[in-house]
């Protein structure tokens, strides 16, 4: 069974910088939508950003300018890129991915294939 693994979490003082990476235990076939969800203590989980395989993508308007998403398709592998981090976006750090286009999983009632474990960041004032 395919699983994702996320790496690079940890802590940092705020305005610090962090990449996370987000690997498949093996080669996903058809990757589509690749994401990355954080959930915070009492929180709901909330989307962070995602990207297709053309490489469009979109992030959280209230990170944008301060994170970046990207993949490298020939190794299925996703990443984000966190600058100027703040205390609030510390939380558990997941990625996902499925084999449709992100835009079917961005309120199009289709949930993500993959998902991994998570990776916790924290961020410290």
């Amino acid at each position: 069974q395919v699983q994702l693994m996320e790496s690079g979490g940890g802590s940092v003082q705020a305005g610090g910088t962090l990449r996370l990476s987000c690997a498949p235990s093996e080669l996903i076939l058809r990757p589509g939508c690749m994401a990355w969800f954080r959930q915070a203590p009492g929180k709901e989980r909330e989307g962070v950003a995602s990207i297709d395989n053309d490489g469009s993508n979109s992030v959280r308007e209230s990170i944008q300018g301060r994170f970046t998403v990207s993949r490298d398709n020939a190794k299925n592998t996703l990443y984000l890129e966190m600058n100027n981090l703040k205390p609030e976006d510390t939380a558990k750090y997941y990625c996902a991915a499925g084999p449709l286009k992100c835009r079917y999983y961005h309120g199009g009632g289709y949930n993500y294939t993959y998902w991994g474990p998570g990776t916790q960041v924290t961020v410290s004032s």
